[in-house]
């Protein structure tokens, strides 16, 4: 009996016939395609509809679980490379968005998503302060919502009004480049790299060149949390050569507040994440001393200052 051979395209990018394929398809006696398959590679196939698959023949399918594979000689599938599952991402976002989509995500603008990028962004490093993986995962799933979002917001902006409209896979082109250009090292050899450290220097090298910027702080978003604003203000002007004595300082709140985030950053310690580690450890504190109370039978909204120190957890608790 002659062999029976089964192409499996991808759901995704049905279009792409597998390499591994074209020997059979030469030497099929006849090819089939079924109705999950474009007419455009039912045609350069040479193709017949159907659903079965003829004895010497092929059948072209997209369905990962046809009835006809288990008793297929041959199987043949379009691989997926890393990433596919991204082009379902973008597909459900431009479903929501179109007309018969979501009322609530189609009047959407960049402006009204700010919160949640933010929102999202905190949710993520709070998953990656607790170890959490299954959060972490969830939460880059959030976060990339948000690229998807707004890059599709840009696809639909009025070029009169806005500028040029833009798209998920611009923004993709030019993180490819950025990324290609900033790691010569990598992708062009012809630099040599030996440490983090260097590529760190090397990279901001390369972008203030890139970006023609005339001050070491341009660049700096002003709008981050003030811990790490500073440490990053720090480490620019200390990778410019400014002398650690013009550092803000003096005896305001603020002023002291920047020396000590500065002094941290410049031995290598990141102050918000210290900040934010002081603060869940306080959180904990106050968690385990209402506990505490409401063990003795004592209301936890209602301590004096007496009953706190009581409760307070001990050092090393």
């Amino acid at each position: 009996m002659a062999s029976r051979t089964v192409v499996v395209l991808s759901v995704r990018a049905p279009h792409a016939v597998p390499a591994a394929a074209l020997p059979a398809l030469r030497d099929a006696a006849l090819v089939v395609a079924d109705r999950t398959v474009p007419d455009e590679v039912v045609a350069a196939a040479g193709a017949s509809r159907g659903e079965d698959v003829p004895d010497g023949g092929v059948l072209l399918t997209t369905d990962q679980e046809h009835p006809t594979i288990p008793s297929a000689d041959t199987v043949v599938r379009a691989p997926e490379p890393p990433g596919a599952a991204l082009l379902d991402a973008v597909a459900v976002m431009d479903r929501l968005r179109s007309p018969g989509g979501c009322p609530w995500d189609a009047e959407q603008t960049h402006a009204s998503l700010l919160q949640y990028l933010v929102e999202e962004c905190y949710e993520l490093y709070e998953a990656i302060e607790d170890h959490d993986r299954d959060a972490m995962r969830e939460e880059l799933g959030d976060v990339l919502l948000q690229v998807l979002f707004h890059a599709r917001i840009a696809a639909e902006s009025d070029p009169t009004e806005v500028g040029a409209p833009f798209d998920i896979d611009d923004v993709a082109t030019d993180l490819v480049a950025k990324l290609v250009g900033r790691h010569p090292h990598v992708f062009a050899g012809t630099e040599q790299i030996d440490s983090a450290q260097r590529q760190e220097h090397r990279w901001e090298e390369l972008k203030r060149a890139e970006k023609q910027r005339e001050s070491s702080v341009d660049g700096v978003p002003l709008g981050q949390p003030a811990a790490a604003l500073a440490a990053k203000l720090t480490s620019r002007t200390a990778r410019a050569g400014l002398p650690p004595e013009l550092l803000p300082a003096g005896r305001g709140v603020g002023e002291q507040l920047f020396a000590a985030a500065a002094s941290a950053k410049l031995a290598g310690i990141d102050p918000e994440a210290e900040l934010r580690a002081a603060a869940r450890r306080f959180v904990d504190h106050v968690r385990i001393a209402e506990r505490n109370a409401a063990a003795d039978g004592e209301d936890p909204h209602a301590l004096d200052a007496a009953a706190w120190r009581r409760h307070w957890p001990r050092q090393g608790s």
